[in-house]
C-alpha cells in the first residue's frame, strides 16, 4: 500500500536514531565518570549493593584509623611504664617523679592510669564497620601506696627491706599493666590486618559492580555512533522514497 500521511519507514528510522542517541549518551557518561552505574536506571540492584558495600568499606577504614590511634595510646602508656620501671630502682632522686608520671600521662586528654588500687580503666575501640566490632584495652590500676616517696625509705636496714618489697610489688603492677597494653596492641594489629584485607576485597567486589569497563564502553560508543549515522541516513532515504508518489500523479 502506497501512502503519504504516515511514513512508517521514516518513523522506524527515527526511533532507531533515538535509541542510538541514548546508547551513545550512556557510553559517553560511563567513559566520562568511570562508572558503569551512574543512576538507578543503569542497574538498580547493583546500585543498592554497591551503596551497602561503600558503607561497609567506610566503616572498616574508620575502624583501621581507630585501631591505629589506640595503638598509639598503648605505646604512650608503655613508654610511661618503662620510665616508671626504671625510677624506683634509683630510690632517692626519682621517687617523687613516679607518681607524677602516672598521674600526668594522657592520650588525647584522657588519663591512662589511676593510682588508686582496684580501679581499672577500660578503653573501648570501634575497630570495624559494625556496632559489635569493639576491642577493649584495659589499663590495670597501679597502687600508688607501693610507689610513693614515703614507701621508698632506705634510711635503716629494716625500712630498706620494706622498700624492696614495695618496689617489687610496684614493678609487678607495672609489668601487669604493661602486659595488658602489649596484649591489646597485638589484638589491635590483628584487627587492622583483617580490616585492611576485608576492605581491599570488598573494594574489589564493588569495583566489578559499579566501575565502567572501558573496553566495553568504547565499543558501545563506536557502535552507537555508527547506528546514529546509519539511522540518520535511513531517515533521509525514507523521506526520499515518499517523493516517488509524485510519479503516480503524472
Amino acid at each position: 500500500m502506497t501512502v503519504i500521511n504516515t511514513n512508517i519507514s521514516a518513523v522506524r528510522a527515527a526511533n532507531a536514531s533515538n535509541s542510538a542517541a541514548l546508547m551513545q549518551g550512556t557510553a559517553m557518561q560511563r567513559l566520562a565518570t568511570g562508572k558503569r552505574i551512574n543512576s538507578a536506571k543503569d542497574d538498580a540492584a547493583g546500585l543498592a549493593i554497591s551503596t551497602s558495600m561503600t558503607s561497609q568499606i567506610t566503616g572498616m577504614q574508620q575502624g583501621v584509623r581507630n585501631a591505629n590511634d589506640d595503638i598509639s595510646l598503648a605505646q604512650t602508656a608503655e613508654g610511661a611504664l618503662n620510665e616508671v620501671t626504671n625510677m624506683p630502682q634509683e630510690v632517692t632522686s626519682l621517687t617523687l617523679q613516679v607518681g607524677s608520671v602516672l598521674a600526668n600521662t594522657e592520650f588525647n586528654g584522657v588519663a591512662l592510669f589511676i593510682t588508686t588500687a582496684g580501679t581499672d580503666i577500660t578503653f573501648d575501640i570501634q575497630a570495624g564497620a559494625n556496632a559489635a566490632d569493639v576491642i577493649s584495652v584495659t589499663s590495670l590500676a597501679i597502687d600508688g601506696t607501693n610507689i610513693d616517696a614515703t614507701a621508698l625509705d632506705v634510711s635503716t636496714s629494716a625500712l630498706a627491706v620494706t622498700t624492696m618489697a614495695n618496689v617489687d610489688a610496684a614493678l609487678a603492677e607495672v609489668a601487669n599493666t604493661n602486659a595488658a597494653f602489649g596484649g591489646g596492641e597485638s589484638q589491635l594489629q590483628s584487627a587492622i590486618n583483617s580490616l585492611t584485607s576485608n576492605s581491599t576485597n570488598l573494594s574489589d567486589a564493588r569495583s566489578r559492580i559499579i566501575d565502567a569497563d572501558y573496553s566495553a564502553a568504547t565499543t558501545m560508543l563506536a557502535k552507537a555512533q555508527i547506528l546514529s549515522q546509519d539511522s540518520t541516513a535511513m531517515i533521509a532515504q525514507a523521506n526520499q522514497a515518499q517523493q516517488n508518489v509524485l510519479s503516480l500523479l503524472k
